[in-house]
């Protein structure tokens, strides 16, 4: 554990200039090209073998170890937000309206880091370490895209573990817990239908603006009062 801390650490320059080329070069989901290139140019000095256009703009890396075993998946998402960046660091954002403001740089810096050390290292483990840089995980299915486009696959993964950065968490501190962890999404289409009618008359018109505002207000109670 020590020599592995001990080589991160060696690396560490190396990982923060990645993010912070990274993070100048925003891309939002499905047009990561840019950042899948950069991805690849990265795997391809180290001698990993790689795939890319997998699930339209990710890649898959593949560090095989000295003997047969396990196959275990580390995961990085690409995508950046559509969103204007503030800032006047030399690193900031070059791409108007488009910020990485989630991390994501980071977590594809940060697993290229590992995927270095490694591929230095495959002598000395079993299996396949899979590395997965996801496209569009913001709200557009990249994982799923992936794996509809073989991920999984040759080889099969038995493991799978992702990491999310945290600016409330002190540096050098990674939480773990049983069960769930990392915040989820779903969404649902609410359809509400009134009657027209004239303003003079609002007794004989159903206004669904009135009606949605009411499903608002109940759903964040229910939130509050019964979950």
């Amino acid at each position: 554990m020590r020599e592995i801390l001990g080589a991160a650490q060696s690396i560490a320059g190396e990982i923060v200039a990645d993010r912070r080329a990274i993070h100048a070069r925003p891309e939002l989901a499905y047009q990561e090209r840019e950042t899948a290139a950069f991805v690849e140019t990265r795997l391809g000095k180290l001698g990993i073998e790689f795939r890319g256009g997998v699930g339209e703009t990710g890649v898959i890396g593949l560090v095989r170890g000295g003997r047969p075993g396990h196959t275990v998946l580390l995961r990085a998402d690409m995508d950046a937000l559509p969103i204007t960046e503030e800032s006047e660091a030399p690193y900031a954002s070059q791409n108007s309206g488009v910020m990485h403001a989630c991390g994501h740089d980071g977590h594809t810096a940060m697993l290229l880091g590992a995927a270095r050390i490694l591929q230095e290292r495959r002598a000395q483990f079993t299996g396949v370490v899979k590395l997965m840089f996801q496209p569009a995980e913001e709200g557009g299915a990249g994982a799923v895209k992936m794996i509809n486009d073989g991920l999984l696959d040759d080889p099969p993964v038995d493991a799978a573990f992702a990491i999310h950065v945290n600016h409330e968490t002190p540096t050098g501190t990674m939480i773990a817990r049983g069960g769930p962890l990392m915040a989820g999404a779903n969404s649902f289409t609410i359809t509400v239908t009134g009657r027209g009618g004239h303003a003079s008359r609002p007794q004989h018109a159903v206004d669904p603006v009135v009606v949605a505002s009411q499903i608002v207000v109940a759903l964040q109670t229910l939130v509050s009062r019964e979950v």
